[in-house]
């Protein structure tokens, strides 16, 4: 199997870090493209983008930039001139001036939704019920009872600072709508990825089909990444 031209570097959401993406980088190098993982320290959206370019300053040639949940904010803000599409993943797409609270908040919350707010050290964290409830509820319960154990508090300023000019208007861009997210529901995600003018992909999944259902995800990665290469 050739290798692709273009790489993937792929963005974890709140919640999560890098090893969210663990079996979607097997399915990539199976299919001959090269993944990583950018660990984003979910301190702040400019802290979240800084890492991001740090990975990207890593790889030569066209890049895919993958982003899951609040992490399509993070991969709409960099200005990295290698980045040669974008793929949104149940991902949250503000537009210039909006937050990823504004976008989020767009629609009435699943009834399974958890309810969400700071500690006091301005840090947000996922109820332990609410990873089988509403964020993997495909996942088996070994799988859910470890993301509860190693999730990653998300700094409540990381949803409140407006992005500036998203890099979707300027990208090709594509969008997987998870059709049973309980955590941004599908609605709200088709309002976005139709304004962001993306192609859109759909799939009866929830909100973290990195690890439930990764093949959808990779399929749809495979597509960008192919029309780089062939673009390249």
């Amino acid at each position: 199997m050739s290798e692709s031209k273009a790489r993937a570097v792929l963005a974890h959401g709140a919640w999560a870090d890098g090893s969210s993406w663990n079996k979607v980088i097997a399915g990539l190098r199976s299919e001959g493209v090269k993944a990583v993982a950018a660990p984003l320290p979910l301190t702040s959206l400019a802290d979240d983008v800084s890492a991001l370019d740090r990975a990207l300053e890593r790889i030569d040639g066209p890049v895919v930039v993958v982003g899951h949940a609040y992490a399509g904010a993070v991969i709409a803000s960099t200005a990295d001139e290698n980045v040669a599409s974008l793929v949104y993943v149940t991902a949250l797409a503000p537009d210039e001036g909006e937050t990823v609270a504004d976008v989020f908040c767009r629609t009435e919350p699943h009834p399974q939704a958890p309810q969400l707010g700071p500690d006091p050290h301005e840090l947000i964290w996922l109820p332990e019920d609410a990873f089988a409830r509403a964020f993997a509820q495909h996942a088996s319960p070994e799988e859910q009872a470890l993301l509860a154990a190693t999730q990653r508090p998300l700094a409540a300023r990381c949803i409140g600072t407006p992005v500036g000019r998203p890099a979707w208007k300027d990208l090709p861009s594509w969008f997987l709508v998870a059709e049973e997210d309980r955590m941004i529901p599908a609605e709200n995600q088709r309002f976005m990825a139709e304004r962001m003018k993306a192609r859109v992909r759909t799939a009866p999944v929830d909100h973290l089909p990195m690890l439930t259902r990764p093949s959808v995800v990779v399929d749809i990665v495979l597509e960008a990444v192919r029309e780089s290469d062939r673009h390249g």
